[in-house]
């Protein structure tokens, strides 16, 4: 399990290094089997400066390069030969100076060195999104807002954020610190008894409201054992795009590759509080109503990965009034996901029967974050403060409101956990 040292901090400010965090955290039998540093940009975009282009000649050995001096706000200008298309006097562009190092995609380095290009000198490299890993385009230089300072670090610009992330080695009967959450309340118990006074720091869901109710979807759980929980609320009149990089730093940071605003934060929230969720395009179900139970053995179904796999007879599934959504707490179905076409969302967060949960995750051989959690046991109890906490960062990134009541259907409570001890002084 990885667990990011900025994020833990959001959770539980302390001043103590990540090295002392480790040491703790193992201590308190959450073994930390590495600490590896993470940069949102590789290489932290260090040395590379905003640039102002002075000057844009043709070269006159070359019809596809230009020669052009650059500002950088110290020294003389640079002169450096460009062969992008775009590039023009006047345009504030970001410059890799002599000595700086770049990365190619594959994270090998290589330095920026004075050159001769087809017999002109070149004292530095104007850079494409793509060679800065600020993106993947490569059609041309990157240029600048015009209002940005000469000479300022292109680092101060792009929020750059390094991190350490642990490499917690989490035994099975650790369900309760499958989160950043979880970790982060071992982390405050640990200080406590080293008389370090800290707050332990929840999400506020106060701001949570239903603004209309104009999207109902219907929920009928047929079989409770096997989902003792299930929560859901629509959210409409989304955009699904690119998150915010403070979102997509987060996942990075713990190893996943971010999709789409909806997607990240069901991500974000499972790793944050360890509650898995779901998102299902609301339009794709059939009849405004999910119906949550078993279908007969031999059932076609295709996930996400475009597998078709038949379905046994105690698969747990996520329905609609016509089909099967989705293999409940394990995958989801392919034509009932979240695309950039859709505009409104179900949104699911539920407590499913370990044991069920395991054997339908052995059963199709699929190991997937919502499926390790599941199957070990996830806090039944924190299923609704999770969904409130997950729509109200959807509306954050995504926008949309929230347009139906909070579904809970939890006929019989699962209690806390009591347990009774004797302190001996």
């Amino acid at each position: 399990m990885k667990i990011s040292y900025n994020w833990l901090k959001q959770f539980v400010n302390s001043n103590w290094t990540p090295e002392q965090t480790g040491e703790l955290l193992t201590d308190l039998g959450l073994e930390v089997e590495g600490i590896h540093n993470f940069q949102s940009v590789k290489g932290g975009l260090e040395d590379i400066v905003v640039g102002e282009v002075l000057t844009c000649i043709q070269h006159p050995n070359a019809d596809r390069l230009k020669i052009t001096t650059v500002n950088i706000g110290s020294g003389a200008p640079l002169q450096i030969v460009c062969g992008a298309p775009n590039v023009a006097a006047g345009q504030k562009v970001p410059v890799a100076t002599i000595g700086s190092t770049l990365y190619t995609d594959e994270g090998e380095a290589w330095t920026i060195k004075k050159g001769k290009i087809r017999g002109e000198e070149s004292h530095g490299m104007i850079c494409a999104e793509d060679e800065l890993g600020l993106g993947t385009s490569h059609e041309g230089i990157l240029v600048l807002p015009d209002d940005i300072t000469v000479g300022t670090l292109v680092a101060e610009l792009y929020e750059v954020e390094n991190d350490q992330v642990f490499e917690i080695g989490l035994t099975p009967n650790r369900a309760d610190a499958m989160s950043h959450f979880g970790t982060a309340r071992d982390l405050r118990a640990g200080l406590l008894q080293k008389d370090i006074q800290v707050e332990l720091i929840t999400p506020s869901v106060s701001a949570f409201r239903v603004d209309n109710r104009t999207l109902k979807i219907d929920v009928e759980v047929e079989d409770k054992e096997l989902a003792p929980r299930y929560c859901g609320v629509t959210i409409s009149g989304i955009k699904v795009g690119t998150s915010p990089a403070w979102l997509q730093n987060r996942l990075k940071a713990i190893g996943l590759t971010p999709k789409n605003n909806i997607v990240d934060v069901t991500n974000y929230v499972l790793h944050e509080l360890g509650q898995p969720l779901h998102a299902f395009d609301a339009n794709k179900i059939e009849g405004n109503k999910v119906v949550v139970k078993t279908l007969p053995k031999g059932t076609k179904f295709k996930t996400l990965d475009g597998i078709e796999r038949e379905l046994h007879e105690e698969d747990l599934m996520i329905c609609d009034t016509t089909k099967p959504m989705c293999i409940a707490g394990v995958f989801g179905g392919e034509n009932s996901g979240v695309t950039e076409h859709t505009t409104s969302i179900f949104l699911e967060s539920a407590y499913f029967n370990p044991v069920s949960i395991r054997k339908s995750a052995k059963r199709h051989n699929l190991n997937t974050d919502a499926s390790f959690r599941f199957e070990r046991g996830v806090d039944p109890n924190i299923t609704e403060y999770a969904l409130k906490r997950a729509a109200l960062l959807i509306q954050e990134v995504a926008g949309g409101n929230i347009t139906s009541n909070l579904v809970d259907i939890y006929p019989k409570k699962i209690e806390d956990f009591q347990v009774r001890m004797s302190f001996v002084k």
